[in-house]
């Protein structure tokens, strides 16, 4: 009798429990495809998303490098056109060299740096909603008083009507 075959009710949990797994599975299968299809839809609505601080900074360097590199000056002539030019190009490269390794040795400096600035200009937009409420509030405690010139104050009211 060494091959007994198991109750029937431990069949039925171990059934219930893969059965559990399968639906665990579903579950995370699920998300991960509704996951990756919002993600699509995003990209194709809103276009990539944008990477961090270091890559807008290096994609900035290359624009301006671009821009700086077509741009042709009439201040400079017919003669110093290309030779300014080359000036141009040759202190653009050298700004690149400077910024491109800084970049390679910090890129979270440039996150902090870009979270920083966000939260200063939280702080900006905040000092200005109080400054802008204090203004309308003034305006209305102005226009609810009555403006006779009886205001104690060193300065004589005149009227001109």
């Amino acid at each position: 009798m060494s091959e007994e075959l198991p109750p029937s009710d431990a069949t039925k949990d171990e059934a219930v429990d893969e059965v559990r797994a399968t639906d665990a599975d579903a579950w995370s299968t699920a998300c991960a495809e509704d996951l990756a299809a919002e993600k699509a839809r995003r990209r194709a609505e809103y276009g990539p998303p944008p990477g961090s601080a270091a890559e807008e900074l290096r994609k900035l360097v290359d624009a301006v490098t671009d821009k700086l590199s077509t741009i042709q000056s009439p201040l400079f002539g017919a003669v110093a056109g290309p030779a300014a030019q080359q000036v141009v190009k040759q202190v653009v490269q050298q700004a690149k060299a400077a910024v491109e390794p800084v970049i390679e040795r910090n890129p979270d400096v440039f996150d902090h740096l870009a979270a920083a600035g966000n939260e200063l200009l939280a702080a900006y937009r905040s000092a200005v909603q109080a400054q802008e409420e204090r203004w309308t509030n003034r305006d209305t405690d102005l226009s609810g008083r009555d403006d006779r010139g009886d205001e104690a104050g060193p300065g004589e009211r005149i009227d001109l009507d």
